[in-house]
């Protein structure tokens, strides 16, 4: 008898996997449940419907100046072929 409680037990335990039971989609949760999409919020709501940005919560992006700087800022979609002496060599 203790034994058959043990394998109804581990059969219990083996049904429900760790994985599953961390996704929570809109599908499988109640009605009013909103996932959004891993973003965090830069406000609040009124009560009146409308939405307060607090600056405070808006991301600030240190850009370094870039005066005199000699790359550029993209690859161009018909680069120049250039041959140099390593790429001119036969490969042994």
């Amino acid at each position: 008898m203790p034994l058959g409680l043990i394998t109804g037990i581990a059969r219990a335990m083996r049904r429900k996997r760790p994985s599953s039971l961390d996704i929570l989609s809109s599908k499988r949760a109640p009605r009013n449940y909103y996932k959004g999409k891993n973003c965090k919020p830069t406000g609040f709501h009124t009560r009146k419907g409308g939405y307060v940005i607090v600056p405070e919560k808006l991301p600030n992006y240190v850009v370094p100046d870039l005066t005199n700087f000699m790359l550029k800022p993209y690859v161009s979609q018909c680069p120049i072929e250039v041959l140099t002496t390593e790429a001119s060599e036969p490969i042994k």
